[in-house]
């Protein structure tokens, strides 16, 4: 079974630039074995995506590009999300209609993202058996698969603990 990198939801005290870093490197990595470039938006982009374990809308980050000086079209944003997307080092949140890092970027895997109704932290999960349940699933149907995430919505364990406590 595979390991997350990101194992549980984040504590409050989380320093995020670990991630982040983490994942610039991965992308870097992968990029230059696949012969295909990590150009200055495309990493910008994904930076911001890794700035939090919220998931971030195209338009949003259109937003923070803008707010930095960039100025980017939405279409260039959603080239960049499009590599991103090509290349596993993001997912997109269908439900959301937005994206977040990819915590197994270069590893073949169906991804479980478990996102919190209420403060909207997300974390991942890969697990070789939910894999191989759905692909025989797919198999049995004749079903011919496109992308596989699976989306888990409830709350975390801050967020339940508060809601308990309510």
């Amino acid at each position: 079974m595979m390991k997350p990198v990101a194992p549980s939801f984040p504590a409050s005290s989380h320093d995020h630039r670990h991630c982040m870093h983490e994942a610039l490197r991965t992308a870097e990595h992968l990029c230059a074995s696949q012969g295909v470039r990590l150009t200055a938006i495309r990493r910008r982009v994904l930076e911001l995506i890794w700035r939090s374990h919220r998931p971030s809308g195209a338009y949003e980050l259109l937003e923070q590009l803008a707010a930095e000086g960039h100025k980017p079209s939405p279409p260039t944003v959603y080239r960049a999300l499009e590599f991103l997307l090509a290349h596993g080092l993001v997912h997109k949140i269908n439900s959301r209609n937005a994206y977040v890092g990819c915590s197994h970027a270069g590893e073949s895997h169906v991804a479980q993202i478990f996102i919190c109704d209420r403060c909207s932290n997300t974390t991942e999960q890969a697990d070789d058996a939910v894999e191989r349940r759905i692909r025989r699933n797919a198999r049995d149907l004749h079903f011919h698969i496109r992308e596989q995430t699976v989306e888990i919505a409830g709350l975390c364990p801050r967020c339940a603990e508060q809601h308990d406590g309510a």
